[in-house]
């Protein structure tokens, strides 16, 4: 999910932003709210059930396709923009490399632009679509395009797979520097 989250961050996740669920299993008890687009959400993988964390693109019903890494959403292709500096400068030197950074914005409108990542120095799936996301299932990507394991890996995830929504980073280690603690990254929303 780089660059929005970062080796070494530690994520707050709410539980119960969707729905109510017994402890420790994915049961729902009760669901008032369903993933919106643009939510960065923790799930288990359809393919091997591993707990990952991923952005929605697409909610049940759309179309979704990307071609050279622009996503397309219902025919409408995504607004890309120039990313801050910061989202940049965050990421250590080392990695980098051969890297393209985006602002892109949703559709909707309703949310804040999110950033965008292309490693063009390694091979990727940076077209793929039109797919249409079924009724109860959700599209998911990685903010770091070319080297995300995601949907268009395992295909679209089940709405009781769904864990609950990425709402900050409560704390995060720089590995890079002797994990000495990135306080600027600590107790920030994820966007």
């Amino acid at each position: 999910m780089q660059p929005t989250i970062l080796e070494g961050d530690r994520v707050f996740v709410n539980r119960m932003a969707y729905d109510l669920k017994i402890p420790f299993t994915t049961w729902h008890l009760a669901e008032w709210s369903g993933p919106e687009r643009g939510d960065i959400v923790v799930f288990y993988s359809p393919k091997d059930g591993q707990r990952l964390i991923k952005r929605v693109v697409g909610l049940p019903g759309d179309i979704v396709s990307m071609t050279n890494n622009r996503l397309s959403l219902n025919g409408q292709t995504l607004t890309y923009g120039a990313l801050q500096e910061s989202f940049v400068d965050a990421i250590p030197q080392p990695e980098r490399g051969e890297r393209s950074f985006a602002s892109e914005e949703l559709p909707d409108g309703r949310r804040p632009s999110h950033p965008v990542m292309a490693s063009l120095d390694r091979p990727a799936l940076r077209s793929f679509g039109p797919i249409q996301v079924p009724a109860g299932r959700y599209f998911m990507l990685g903010d770091n395009r070319d080297n995300s394991l995601d949907s268009r890996f395992f295909g679209t995830v089940e709405r009781e797979a769904i864990l609950g929504r990425a709402v900050g980073v409560v704390g995060s280690l720089d590995a890079s520097r002797g994990y000495v603690p990135r306080w600027e990254r600590c107790f920030s929303p994820l966007h």
